[in-house]
């Protein structure tokens, strides 16, 4: 297994519309064990392929406190939403940034499993919160995006002069 490098905002790749998985293989499944590394490091709760710059529709996802309740959804796919809340989201592609955005209450999901098999879900609350939130990055948008113009812009800046700090210190 191996961690890997997670795309910040605002690098224009996170933009890019994931396609869908063919065949569920070795590979992908290299995939999901190395993304399940680099989230439990991060650490994370959930982490779509896109942001590790592999843009096939893939979302890990472990709300779980033990972090031993990893769930794998391939080509995932709203099939029905209800309700609404509000509820302050963070991103490993948006470090130390965490913003109240307004999603559905309750979703059920379609995707697949590790193994290719087909399942759905119907889940509320933090759980249903990750799975639209890591389905966006699969659609190239970013939980900022939800946010105003300005908003989006400070936080631009923010990561912008961390960045450039960073790289000063270096």
């Amino acid at each position: 297994m191996a961690i890997l490098n997670i795309l910040n905002y605002p690098d224009p790749r996170l933009h890019t519309i994931a396609k869908p998985i063919e065949v569920v293989d070795k590979s992908i499944n290299k995939l999901i064990d190395d993304m399940a590394e680099t989230m439990y490091s991060a650490p994370g709760i959930g982490l779509a392929a896109t942001q590790v710059d592999r843009h096939l529709q893939l979302i890990l996802i472990d709300i779980s406190e033990t972090k031993d309740s990893l769930k794998i959804f391939i080509n995932p796919k709203i099939i029905e939403s209800s309700g609404q809340q509000v509820y302050e989201e963070g991103c490993l592609s948006v470090p130390d940034v965490f913003e109240s955005v307004t999603r559905a209450e309750r979703v059920k999901v379609q995707a697949l499993d590790r193994e290719g098999e087909s399942f759905e879900l119907a889940v509320d609350g933090l759980l249903a919160i990750c799975i639209q939130h890591e389905m966006d990055h699969l659609l190239g948008k970013v939980f900022v995006e939800y946010l105003s113009p300005l908003k989006r812009y400070r936080i631009k800046t923010k990561i912008k002069k961390r960045t450039k700090e960073r790289f000063i210190k270096s």
